[in-house]
């Protein structure tokens, strides 16, 4: 039985992500490049994407960088200017290598806890567990799509005056309690890669409402110059605390140079357009997945309430090494891109940065996350996939445990 269907899917032919940038983009992308003597460096489209992903989201500012892997640099740094170094920051031990290493960077020690099997994100409940006098963010990962906030979480940092940052790299459009993921927190970080929701190629954005954070973010992006503060008041300032400086020339901190370009930023607004509908079908292709999927084989009862995944999520229901090898069979020779472990391979503390860190036994604090770094993938879901073929991957998939 498993070898029939896997003959009657080897034509599936299902890369991670396709078609992500469109004939569209590429049109706007050549309308810039068509310009006399276009201005490709950051300028007017950078900033204009900053303010019409600043509305679509529902915050006050948006800093557009090169990566969300920028972003999360910029912001734990701004974290860093604005409240001094030091103390810990609350992180999942399934994230993106970039969110522990921007913690590290700037002068944080990072406090991992499990993740909630059903959001793939942080369990709230540990985290708040772990919360000491020493705790200066809480930032969470909003996995694949899923949320990963809890109204307690949100109102005992609150309370505690300890600030929420959201790791949204993955989630474009998720919700939770009718508001977008990534208006939440004091800070939220987006990733505009090739394969997420929404790509500028390369690219991402960092979100906030507070004023303080987006000028310090602002100058962080772009080597720490004041000149790249919106308020002239506060450029006075400095100029005149400096009157020995030139005041183009002030650099506030030792910062970095992670701005984008035009050309990335044209694509973004491009892309913006159809964002909505794209996920409307991304949302519709993930419940016909689970929908359809053994769940005596694989986990199907995901926090799916608000969730916009640009992904599936595969989760053997118990450890099976034998299915597992079975499955990653199977979708190789199905032609089914995928990676195991999901976001970021997997428990992070498993990795030699962190081993060297915390021990070569701190993994075994993580069981949920270790589960999944054995017997998790994900699979590209995009608004392209028609249903017969969604359909068809759950046949193989629940074939194999027959």
């Amino acid at each position: 039985m498993p070898t029939t269907i896997a003959t009657k899917s080897a034509s599936l032919n299902w890369p991670l992500m396709k078609n992500n940038i469109a004939r569209e983009d590429l049109d706007a992308v050549c309308d810039l490049l068509h310009q006399d003597d276009p201005i490709l460096t950051q300028s007017k489209n950078v900033e204009a994407f900053e303010e019409e992903w600043s509305r679509w989201l529902g915050v006050d500012y948006s800093v557009f960088v090169n990566s969300g892997a920028s972003a999360n640099l910029i912001t734990l740094a701004a974290m860093k200017e604005m409240y001094g170094a030091g103390g810990e920051v609350i992180v999942p031990s399934i994230t993106w290598v970039s969110d522990i290493a921007s913690v590290l960077h700037c002068g944080f020690e990072p406090v991992f806890v499990d993740i909630d099997p059903r959001t793939l994100g942080m369990d709230n409940a540990e985290v708040l567990a772990k919360i000491t006098p020493r705790t200066r963010a809480v930032f969470p990962t909003h996995v694949l799509g899923y949320n990963a906030l809890s109204r307690p979480l949100i109102d005992e940092l609150k309370t505690r005056r300890i600030p929420l940052l959201e790791d949204v790299c993955e989630s474009h459009g998720a919700t939770f309690e009718d508001r977008k993921l990534g208006t939440f927190g004091l800070a939220s970080n987006f990733s505009f890669y090739y394969a997420h929701h929404l790509s500028t190629i390369e690219g991402g954005m960092v979100c906030t409402n507070d004023y303080d954070l987006y000028e310090t973010t602002r100058m962080l992006r772009s080597h720490g110059m004041v000149r790249e503060m919106k308020c002239n008041g506060r450029k006075w300032d400095y100029s005149d605390e400096f009157p020995d400086l030139n005041p183009d020339f002030i650099f506030a901190f030792p910062a970095y140079n992670v701005r984008s370009t035009e050309i990335n930023a044209v694509i973004g607004r491009s892309q913006l357009k159809r964002l909505d509908n794209a996920n409307r079908r991304r949302i519709e292709n993930l419940q016909l997945f689970l929908r359809n999927l053994d769940p005596d084989l694989y986990r199907t009862d995901f926090a799916t309430e608000g969730s916009c995944n640009y992904a599936f999520t595969l989760i053997l229901k118990h450890p099976d090494k034998g299915l597992c090898e079975s499955v990653m069979t199977a979708l190789r020779k199905s032609g089914v891109e995928f990676r195991r472990g999901t976001a970021g391979g997997g428990n992070q503390l498993r990795q030699p940065y962190l081993r060297s860190l915390f021990g070569q036994d701190a993994w075994k604090a993580c069981p949920n996350a270790d589960h999944v770094h054995f017997f998790g993938f994900y699979i590209g879901n995009y608004p392209t996939l028609d249903r017969d073929r969604i359909q068809r991957l759950c046949e193989l998939l629940n074939g194999l445990g027959k």
